[in-house]
C-alpha cells in the first residue's frame, strides 16, 4: 500500500479568498490528506436545527478540486453554548462530583442520553451532505484526553445502575460477586448504588473496577452512535483519533467499530508528561525512542492492520510543562519511523498556526503569518523522499506482547504498591525488547492465536481469558507469563485454589509482595527486582532467583512465570537469552538506536543527539537509515 501524507486544517478560521492558495501548496507539498471540521459545531449550527453548510460546501470543493482528499471531522468534542441550555445536565462530573464548565472542550458525559442522541444527529446529518464527496471520516476527537473518559455525574450514576442490572441480574449475584458481606457493604436494590468516589476511605475495589468497565462501555455505545449514523449514507472508512497513554477505555472495542484506527503523536510532549522512565535530558528535543513505536504497535492492533498518524508534531506544542523544539530532522524521523511500523498516512497538526485562543503557541507547518515554519522543509523532505521510495511492505513480527485495557484499570484500583500500573510494566518490557534490536507486534488479550510468534510476553494480565489460554496452550513458540498474571477473578478476587492458573506450567503464590525502591531484591545472574514479588510454590524449574532465594523465574519446557518485576538490566538479560534460544537476531543496540524490521527492510533509527554507528553505517542525530533486511 502506498504510504501518504496530509495536513489538519481549519477552513473556518481564515478567509475564503485564502482557501485555494492554501490547498495549492498543500498539493505542491505532496500531501494527499486534509482533515477538517472536527472542532465547527458552533458555525455549521450556531442554534438548534439551523444548518449553515455554505462555507463547510465551499471547503470541501475547493479542497478536492485540488486534489487533496478530504477527511470530515465529527464536532462532538466541542459541543457549542446552546448545547448546555437544551441539556444541562450534559456535563460530565468530576472526582469530587463537580460538573465540568463550558469555555474548552470535550465539556460532556459519555452517558448523557440527550447529547449522544444529538451527536449522532450531526454526524447523520454531515454523512447525508457529504458522504460522496469525502474520502474518510473521523469521530469526535481525541476520546479521553484531559481525563474526560470517568464522570461522576448523576447521568453516570444512573446508567451505571442500568448496566450493573443487565451484568449481574439481580441484586444477590452483585453482592457475591462483589464480597458485600465485608464492612455491611451489601443493597437491597440497583437503586441505591452510588459511584464509587467521595467515600470515607477506598471503595470496594470490585465497585470500582465495575465502574471503569462501565465508563469504557459508556465510551464504546457513545462511538457506536455516531459510527452507525454515519454508515447509514456514506461508504468511506471510518476512524478516531485516539491519545497516547490514555488507557481509561478499550481501544480495543472502540476499534472494532470502525475500519482504521489513527493516533495523535506528540514526541516531545509526551517525553516532557507522560512517559514512564524517559531519560528527558538525552532526549529532550528528540522524543523518548520507544514511546511513539509502543502506540505505533498498538494502534496498528487497534485497527486490526490499518493505522494512520492523524496529528504529527511539527515543532514545539503549547500543552507539556515545557515546550522544545525538535532537534532538525527529527520531524522527517518521526514520519519514517511511523511508516516503518506500517502507518498508511502521516499527517501534520497543523497546516497553519492559529494565533489566537488555547493553542495558538502550538507550531504548524506555517507560522501565522503564513511564512513557512521549520518544519515545512522537513515534510518536503518526506514527500520527495516518498515518491522516490519502494513502498513498506508490512510483516508479522517475530516478538508478541499482550495488552489489556481492564488489567489497567484493575492496577489502579487496586496497585498494592505506589507505581504498579500496567501500561508502564508493558512498556518497559516493550522498551527491554527494542534495546534488543527486535520488532514487536502488540496484541489484545482476546487473541485466540499465536502462530508465527518465537517469544509472547504476557505482563500484568488481570485473568487469562480462555481465546488467550488456549492460544498459549497452543503456542509453538516461547511465552513467558507474569508478573501479577492471573492472581485475580475479572471481578478482582482472589481465587480459590489460588492463582495463577497458567497454561503448562504448574505454581501457586502463597504471598505477594510490594517493596519502595530503596529496598529492591538483587537476583542471583544480575540486576534486580522492583516494586513487585510473587512468593511461588512450583515443581517448575527454577531458573532465576533473588540472592536470598526466592524464585523469580520459572519454566517447564516453553512455558515461562516471571514472578517479580524486573528492572531494565535484567528485563535485557532475561530476554536477550530467551530471544538467542527462539533464533532470533538480537542487536545490544546503543542507547538512542533503534530497528524496525518490515517484510524485505530494516530501518535504523538514531534518536541520539549524537552520531551513533550501526555496522558499517554512520547516522547523524535525527539519521534514518533503511537496508535490506538480512534473511
Amino acid at each position: 500500500m502506498k504510504r501518504t501524507l496530509g495536513t489538519c486544517y481549519y477552513p473556518e478560521h481564515w478567509r475564503q479568498t485564502q482557501w485555494p492558495d492554501d490547498a495549492r501548496r498543500m498539493a505542491d507539498l505532496g500531501l494527499t490528506w486534509v482533515r477538517i471540521g472536527e472542532f465547527a459545531w458552533g458555525l455549521l449550527e450556531p442554534s438548534f436545527g439551523d444548518y449553515r453548510w455554505d462555507w463547510l460546501d465551499r471547503a470541501v470543493d475547493v479542497l478536492t478540486d485540488a486534489g487533496l482528499s478530504v477527511v470530515l471531522g465529527t464536532p462532538s468534542a466541542t459541543p457549542p453554548r446552546w448545547m448546555l441550555d437544551r441539556h444541562p445536565d450534559m456535563l460530565a462530573h468530576d472526582i469530587e462530583g463537580r460538573p465540568r464548565g463550558f469555555g474548552s472542550r470535550r465539556h460532556y458525559c459519555f452517558s448523557h442520553d440527550g447529547y449522544r442522541d444529538d451527536a449522532a444527529r450531526m454526524a447523520g446529518q454531515m454523512a447525508e451532505r457529504y458522504g460522496d464527496r469525502i474520502a474518510a471520516w473521523q469521530i469526535d476527537n481525541e476520546y479521553g484526553c484531559h481525563d474526560t473518559t470517568v464522570s461522576y455525574s448523576p447521568a453516570a450514576r444512573d446508567a451505571f445502575r442500568i448496566w450493573l442490572k443487565d451484568r449481574y441480574g439481580t441484586v444477590r449475584n452483585l453482592n457475591d460477586a462483589w464480597g458485600n458481606i465485608f464492612w455491611s457493604m451489601h443493597y437491597d436494590s440497583f437503586d441505591q448504588i452510588g459511584l464509587p468516589n467521595l467515600t470515607v476511605t477506598e471503595p470496594n475495589p470490585a465497585h470500582a473496577l465495575a465502574f471503569r468497565r462501565f465508563s469504557s462501555d459508556q465510551v464504546i455505545r457513545w462511538n457506536a452512535a455516531q459510527a452507525d449514523a454515519i454508515r447509514a449514507h456514506s461508504d468511506a472508512p471510518v476512524s478516531h483519533n485516539y491519545m497516547g497513554r490514555v488507557t481509561d477505555f478499550d481501544h480495543f472495542e472502540t476499534g472494532r467499530q470502525m475500519e482504521i484506527a489513527t493516533w495523535d503523536s506528540y514526541p516531545l510532549g509526551f517525553l516532557l508528561d507522560r512517559v514512564p522512565g524517559g531519560d528527558t535530558a538525552a532526549f529532550l528535543r528528540q522524543g523518548d525512542p520507544d514511546f511513539q513505536a509502543f502506540h505505533h504497535d498498538l494502534y496498528r492492533s487497534v485497527g486490526t492492520g490499518r493505522w494512520w498518524i492523524m496529528e504529527q508534531q511539527p515543532g514545539p506544542v503549547n500543552w507539556a510543562p515545557w515546550n522544545p523544539a525538535p532537534l532538525p530532522g527529527m520531524v522527517r524521523l518521526w514520519s519514517w519511523e511511523a511508516f516503518a511500523h506500517g502507518a498508511e498516512a502521516v499527517c501534520w497538526f497543523r497546516w497553519r498556526q492559529f494565533p489566537q485562543a488555547q493553542e495558538q503557541q502550538h507550531a504548524g507547518l506555517l507560522r501565522p503569518d503564513s511564512s513557512e515554519a521549520p518544519g515545512f522543509a522537513e515534510a518536503a523532505q518526506v514527500a520527495r523522499e516518498l515518491a522516490d521510495a519502494p513502498d513498506v511492505v508490512p510483516a508479522q513480527a517475530p516478538v508478541a506482547l499482550i495488552f489489556d485495557y481492564v488489567s489497567q484499570w484493575a492496577w489502579e484500583v487496586q496497585p498494592q504498591g505506589v507505581g504498579f500500573d500496567h501500561f508502564t510494566l508493558c512498556f518497559e518490557m516493550y522498551r527491554a525488547l527494542r534495546s534488543l534490536g527486535l520488532s514487536v507486534d502488540i496484541l489484545p488479550p482476546d487473541t485466540a492465536s499465536l502462530d508465527g510468534y518465537a517469544l509472547t510476553l504476557v505482563p500484568g494480565l488481570l485473568a487469562i481469558g480462555d481465546p488467550l489460554r488456549a492460544a498459549i496452550d497452543a503456542a509453538e513458540g516461547l511465552v513467558v507469563t507474569g508478573p501479577r498474571t492471573d492472581l485475580k477473578t475479572p471481578e478482582l478476587a482472589i481465587p480459590v485454589p489460588m492463582g495463577p492458573d497458567l497454561p503448562g506450567l504448574a505454581a501457586m503464590s502463597t504471598m505477594e509482595e510490594t517493596f519502595p525502591p530503596f529496598a529492591e531484591r538483587h537476583l542471583w545472574n544480575g540486576g534486580k527486582v522492583t516494586l513487585w514479588l510473587e512468593h511461588l510454590e512450583t515443581s517448575a524449574q527454577v531458573v532465576e532467583a533473588t540472592t536470598d532465594g526466592v524464585p523469580v523465574l520459572i519454566r517447564s519446557g516453553k512455558r515461562l512465570h516471571l514472578a517479580g518485576w524486573p528492572d531494565l538490566s535484567a528485563a535485557r538479560r532475561i530476554l536477550r537469552d530467551l530471544a538467542h534460544e527462539a533464533g532470533l537476531d538480537v542487536r545490544d543496540l546503543p542507547d538512542g538506536l533503534r530497528i524496525r524490521d518490515t517484510g524485505n527492510e530494516r530501518f535504523v533509527f538514531n534518536y541520539a543527539a549524537e552520531p551513533r554507528s550501526f555496522d558499517d553505517h554512520d547516522l547523524a542525530p535525527a539519521g534514518v537509515l533503511r537496508l535490506t533486511r538480512p534473511s
